[in-house]
């Protein structure tokens, strides 16, 4: 089958996730999550020199996301493209406030009861959702036969899962994806030879890189 479209999600380094990062508060990576990020942006370079390169770098604007974005960009000389459509979901109350708390109070994540905010002025899930799912679509659209990479929340990888799986709404709080620091997440757009264009996803959570 030829590749004709790639994309590549990858979650930002370590930050101080035991507490909400929204846009007020996010405190950008920690000394481990720059290691994480350093080690990731050496195998995409490797790849970018050695095999098909990538097209274009694109970056959430939170802090922790943009440092992440920037390392990449520095090691693979992109321009790192800000863009607010991959920003992560939007957390209201809930920003600042220990992720363990927030949960303890809604009985769950946000995926948990999806058409309901998890606190004062929060996205439900399935709102964010909707929003990153839109996004994704008309950016894929525009790279039409490019390799993307997204440096990107966890939230964003559920969305193209939801996206590119066909989730419908009433089943995206039944199914969840385990998302670690710096890993990479690749779906693959391929044409066979009877014309057929189809959607893969080529790896999930990939953090070998970091061993």
């Amino acid at each position: 089958m030829a590749l004709i479209t790639e994309l590549i999600l990858a979650r930002h380094g370590e930050a101080h996730c035991n507490v909400v990062g929204g846009p007020r508060t996010c405190t950008g990576l920690t000394g481990v999550g720059r290691d994480q990020v350093a080690c990731l942006a050496t195998r995409l370079s490797a790849e970018h020199t050695l095999n098909r390169p990538i097209d274009a770098l694109y970056s959430a604007p939170r802090r922790r996301v943009a440092e992440t974005g920037q390392i990449l960009a520095e090691r693979l000389t992109l321009r790192a493209h800000s863009d607010s459509g991959l920003d992560g979901p939007e957390h209201g109350d809930a920003d600042g406030r220990a992720w363990l708390d927030v949960k303890t109070a809604f009985a769950g994540p946000p995926s948990a009861r999806p058409d309901r905010p998890y606190a004062q002025g929060a996205e439900t899930w399935n709102r964010y959702l909707d929003r990153a799912t839109a996004y994704l679509g008309e950016l894929l659209d525009r790279h039409t036969g490019q390799r993307v990479l997204l440096a990107c929340h966890s939230e964003t990888i559920a969305a193209a899962h939801a996206l590119l799986l066909g989730l419908p709404p009433q089943d995206r709080g039944r199914v969840g994806f385990v998302t670690d620091h710096a890993s990479i997440t690749r779906w693959q757009q391929h044409r066979n030879r009877f014309g057929r264009t189809q959607w893969m996803l080529a790896v999930h959570n990939d953090t070998a890189h970091l061993s």
